[in-house]
């Protein structure tokens, strides 16, 4: 059997074939033996991605699987073999180097340095793939491992300083560890954000707070838009402009955020707009104005029953129809309201399992606010909007029939009306 020392006495014998005066260790026989470990390791580094392009892919595109495309696709491939030529090296130093050199010692631990590199980077596009084939199941609408995956490669990186350089000071690294008690306070201010954010990743994760593509809206940074990415550190939300905004991850946790998922989720998507009426044009209905609108087929049956109860009550309480002091009347505000209910619980793009009304609110100095309140079907932003328009269209053109007006403030007259006073 070939052992190391048989196999560096012949590599030496054959050197000295060349040159007689090539000694173990001397400068030049150093000089080769590094030259020859390079031209074997780079010689294995160029079969191994002959062997990954001819073979490996062609039978990577014939597989019938996924997860090895997305391997694939992340680099997996070409940065594990990388480990070939390490390995070469490893391997081959302590053959033709003696160990008591200084050069042993540095080109050994240049190899293992380059392995832990190439073992880290191998496992950061493993963990990549991991996080794709997640977020294609149905678990990743519930909840998003981004954080966690970052959390692992940041546990791998710190592990790979840490051992990098134990290997170079030749030290223990849990001795470098209690060290690094020294400067916790410096460690804690400098990975503040990382530590807040894993928090707040698991509080998240725990209570599906919020996860990739829901609808948020952050007044305090004027972001409103939808998650893309949710990660460790940062959150990316893309606005509906089309702009980023980027927010540290712990901030979904400590401000005030609108998660629009609940109205995406239910049934459908609030209307709640008003529109102001003009004071001076509610009044009662007479019986010529009531007999028009009575036409309106949404309230006929609603102004039938109304005539009726006024009808009864004048009867029970001996009250002429024609006086004008003490009987009752409709106001056209009112059969308005009730018009725009029957409207509203006939229109097919509005939720009518879902609350449904119109209210007055208090008066002000704009009018009387007659509120629609409702939720359309539809929750598409721009179906939406466009039901919610044509809405609003049907209103202010049904006010006249009513003879009720909008009211609109005229600023050029309350410019005339104070610089007259």
């Amino acid at each position: 059997m070939l052992t190391a020392a048989r196999f560096r006495e012949q590599f030496v014998s054959v050197l000295q074939e060349i040159d007689a005066g090539i000694v173990l260790n001397s400068p030049l026989y150093n000089t080769l033996a590094l030259a020859f470990i390079a031209i074997v390791a780079l010689t294995f580094h160029l079969g191994g991605r002959l062997f990954l392009h001819s073979v490996l892919m062609r039978w990577i595109n014939r597989s019938p699987t996924d997860w090895d495309n997305a391997l694939r696709e992340h680099g997996f491939f070409n940065r594990l073999i990388h480990l070939v030529p390490a390995l070469v090296v490893f391997l081959l130093t302590p053959i033709l180097l003696t160990d008591d050199s200084l050069l042993y010692a540095v080109v050994v631990k240049a190899a293992l340095l380059y392995l832990m590199l190439v073992a880290l980077v191998s496992t950061s596009a493993l963990l990549n793939t991991v996080e794709d084939w997640y977020n294609t199941t149905e678990f990743a609408k519930q909840a998003t491992i981004t954080g966690f995956i970052q959390v692992i490669k940041l546990i791998l990186a710190i592990l790979f300083i840490l051992f990098s350089v134990s290997l170079i000071v030749d030290r223990s690294p849990l001795l470098l560890l209690s060290g690094l008690t020294a400067i916790a306070a410096v460690l804690l201010l400098i990975f503040r954000d990382t530590i807040l954010g894993f928090v707040a990743g698991i509080q998240i994760t725990a209570n599906r707070l919020f996860k990739n593509g829901d609808w948020i809206q952050v007044d305090k940074f004027n972001v409103d838009g939808e998650i893309i990415e949710l990660g460790l550190t940062n959150v990316k939300v893309r606005n509906w402009d089309n702009t980023i905004s980027t927010l540290p991850t712990y901030t979904l946790t400590n401000e005030a955020i609108k998660n629009w998922r609940g109205m995406q989720e239910s049934g459908g998507r609030r209307i709640k707009r008003a529109i102001y009426i003009d004071m001076h044009s509610v009044k009662l209905y007479d019986n010529e104005s009531l007999k028009k609108v009575a036409k309106i087929r949404f309230i006929a049956a609603y102004i039938d029953s109304k005539i009726k109860e006024l009808q009864q009550y004048h009867q029970d309480n001996s009250i002429d129809e024609n006086d004008l002091l003490n009987r009752r009347a409709l106001t056209n505000i009112g059969t308005f309201r009730a018009y725009l209910e029957a409207y509203l619980a006939k229109h097919p793009k509005i939720n009518h399992d879902m609350t449904l009304m119109v209210r007055q609110l208090p008066p002000n100095e704009l009018g009387l606010p007659l509120e629609i309140y409702c939720f359309c079907s539809d929750k598409a932003w721009v179906n939406y909007e466009k039901v919610q328009a044509d809405i609003f269209d049907h209103i202010m053109a049904m006010l006249p029939l009513f003879e009720l007006r909008a009211y609109q403030r005229d600023s050029h007259l309350e410019a005339l009306t104070a610089r007259k006073e």
